[in-house]
């Protein structure tokens, strides 16, 4: 392998679709491919993932060798995506790994990963660095007295989440105590802590759900997508129903580009994708450590220059 040479590092039992994505990217800044591992290899066990029993080693000033699947490649720039956030604690050793190495990889701090991925943690750099989210409660098997205390201060009109999710998987619009007790038993259920948050009424005009996804790379807002949700009780996501548009990066309202900027900064990734709504004077949801990158200019967008921030000597 020559110096240009890339090693696209993800988890191959995803189905997201961001490593096709990705090595487009690479292909078109590169000129060639990009070498294709499974992250598997190198995670530690965890409740569904027996210990992989991939190596890296240093081998060089800045160059690193990975030993996996009976391949040996050595590079220099290793690209970490669409590690699922289940996986992330089993991925932490090798992502201190390469960081210790001084391989070219960008977003592999551990605690960064883990400041986006567990929303308790998300809410706890928010209210440090003082960026609007609406006000949140974390819950951990809580009596039904707590919870019902809980859901009466933040208004009786809350969406409940697990700490970690993915997709608007396990969320729910609670707005009665019986949806309330119905949720509690769920997450009982799912051995998870969970979290409320009040209500931002990010509503179009017309009564639907709308809220911005703002993709940020190295402090710049590089993609924004307008998500709008016909069924109020749903989260807005795309796979829960909502539709996505493609806007211009000027056509996002005023503040909400800085206000995403400062999220990602807050939790301390240098890509991230931020999910906000203007509504409540302008709120983060959450920060997503992999943004997936849609249908439309995703590579151009965000898969491109990411690539290239990996390749800048």
């Amino acid at each position: 392998m020559g110096q240009r040479d890339l090693v696209l590092l993800t988890d191959h039992s995803s189905t997201e679709g961001s490593r096709d994505a990705m090595a487009t990217a690479v292909r078109t800044l590169n000129g060639r491919a990009p070498v294709l591992l499974d992250a598997r290899h190198f995670m530690t066990a965890d409740a569904d993932l027996t210990a992989g029993t991939g190596r890296i080693e240093a081998d060089g000033a800045g160059s690193v060798r990975l030993v996996a699947d009976g391949r040996v490649v050595t590079t220099e720039t290793v690209v970490v995506y669409e590690i699922p956030p289940h996986r992330r604690p089993a991925f932490a050793h090798c992502q201190r790994l390469l960081r210790a190495h001084g391989v070219r990889s960008l977003g592999t701090d551990v605690q960064a990963w883990r400041a986006a991925t567990e929303k308790d943690l998300t809410v706890a750099c928010f209210t440090r660095d003082g960026i609007p989210h609406m006000p949140t409660i974390t819950l951990s098997r809580p009596s039904p007295e707590a919870a019902a205390e809980a859901f009466e201060q933040l208004g009786g009109d809350v969406w409940a989440r697990p700490c970690v999710g993915m997709g608007g998987d396990d969320v729910f619009h609670v707005t009665t105590h019986a949806q309330l007790a119905a949720a509690a038993r769920y997450y009982a259920d799912l051995g998870v802590n969970w979290l409320i948050a009040r209500d931002a009424r990010n509503f179009t005009a017309d009564g639907r759900r709308h809220q911005y996804r703002v993709v940020v790379l190295g402090g710049r807002v590089v993609r924004v997508t307008e998500h709008v949700q016909p069924d109020p009780d749903a989260p807005c996501n795309e796979c829960r129903g909502a539709v996505s548009i493609l806007l211009d990066v000027d056509e996002l309202p005023p503040g909400l580009g800085e206000l995403a900027v400062a999220a990602t900064k807050s939790v301390g990734l240098p890509l991230a994708g931020v999910d906000l709504a203007a509504e409540s004077g302008g709120v983060v949801f959450e920060v997503n450590v992999h943004p997936a990158f849609g249908r439309t200019r995703g590579v151009e967008q965000v898969a491109v220059p990411y690539i290239a921030a990996h390749l800048r000597p």
